[in-house]
């Protein structure tokens, strides 16, 4: 491996100079900075960057933790992250959690034995995350997933105004027999998504039906849970003309228990999923669904994080809970009509594939 020394001596420099050049400091005539830069590219030098850190303190690099990596959303949070980590010279070192408590604690430990300079995290322990952060003294930035009266730095959808659209708009089409299936969790978000249904039942003087409220394991990232409360509501006497689910796991688990129970979609039962995918639109019918700007939720985060590593802090506030609330967007498609006036009751025949055997 090469050495800075080994690049001075073929650019006919002094060691000083390829120092002031790799480190990208200013004062060294262009000419001379030609000359290190392609000795560089001719031994394709790579700096030491640990020996950098322990003299300046500072790794350029940042934690990010997501929860389920193979959750569409989380890819679609985490590329604009790493643009602008890479933007500003930061690299990233990616974890995965799986939902699991124990895994997400050894990540941080990693990242921390590692002196990241910050993290961002949508973690599945909020509570426990918050307090480990702020003791490690480290800058953080929660994504997505934030408990209750957070006193930090944090991104996330207004999830309970998005889910009041949600029932709003199901009502406005008519739709009284409304069902939710959704995450059972203490994390501020998903108590928002419930609660902005409830609300907008409550709004309208509908009766929110206890058979017709479904929860799902958070630890189970299998779509098994979401398809069987799919197939519960569906076989109630008096099932659901409509269903809001919680997120994109619990539309696929709930759009397979439809197929299977031969029940069409939306003619007998429509459909509306939180989150918002290309697959959404590729369905049959396409899915009406709840969009979160995961884009610009990412960006934020990651643009947060680096304020507070680089000490610019006029926008984030001195300590101060600062916590960015963005809005989603309704996007309407097929998966979602009218309600039947031939309201389908358990055992009955759900359409016309029912003749085909």
């Amino acid at each position: 491996m090469y050495t800075i020394r080994d690049v001075a001596r073929l650019a006919n420099v002094s060691v000083s100079t390829a120092s002031a050049v790799i480190n990208g400091k200013r004062t060294v005539k262009e000419a001379l900075r030609l000359q290190v830069t392609h000795a560089m590219e001719a031994l394709d030098y790579q700096p030491d960057i640990v020996a950098r850190s322990l003299k300046v303190r500072r790794t350029k690099t940042i934690g990010i933790v997501v929860p389920d990596v193979t959750n569409p959303f989380y890819p679609e949070i985490m590329r604009p992250m790493e643009d602008v980590a890479r933007l500003s010279g930061y690299s990233v070192i990616l974890c995965d959690s799986s939902e699991d408590c124990e895994l997400e604690r050894s990540h941080l430990s990693t990242l921390f034995s590692r002196r990241v300079d910050g993290v961002v995290i949508a973690p599945a322990d909020p509570y426990a995350v918050r307090d480990r952060l702020i003791r490690q003294r480290i800058p953080f930035v929660l994504c997505d997933r934030v408990p209750a009266d957070f006193p930090g730095t944090a991104v996330i959808t207004d999830n309970f105004e998005a889910s009041r659209n949600a029932g709003r708009y199901l009502i406005g089409l008519g739709h009284e027999r409304i069902a939710i299936v959704t995450l059972v969790s203490r994390l501020a978000g998903m108590v928002d998504r419930l609660e902005g249904f409830r609300h907008a039942l409550e709004e309208e003087r509908l009766p929110i039906r206890e058979e017709y409220l479904r929860g799902v394991d958070p630890g189970d990232l299998t779509l098994q849970s979401s398809y069987q409360r799919g197939r519960e509501l569906m076989q109630l006497p008096d099932p659901p003309t409509a269903i809001f689910c919680g997120n994109n796991r619990i539309t696929l688990g709930v759009m397979r228990a439809l197929g299977e129970l031969r029940v069409p979609c939306p003619e007998r039962v429509s459909v509306l999923g939180f989150d918002d995918f290309e697959w959404a639109a590729c369905f049959n019918p396409p899915i009406t669904t709840i969009a979160q700007p995961t884009y610009e939720m990412g960006k934020q985060a990651m643009q947060l994080l680096i304020r507070q590593i680089e000490g610019k802090k006029d926008e984030v506030g001195n300590g101060e809970s600062h916590v960015t609330v963005l809005q989603s967007e309704l996007r309407i498609r097929d998966s979602t009509v009218p309600p039947c006036q031939t309201p389908l009751r358990k055992g009955q025949p759900t359409g016309d594939r029912g003749s085909d055997g």
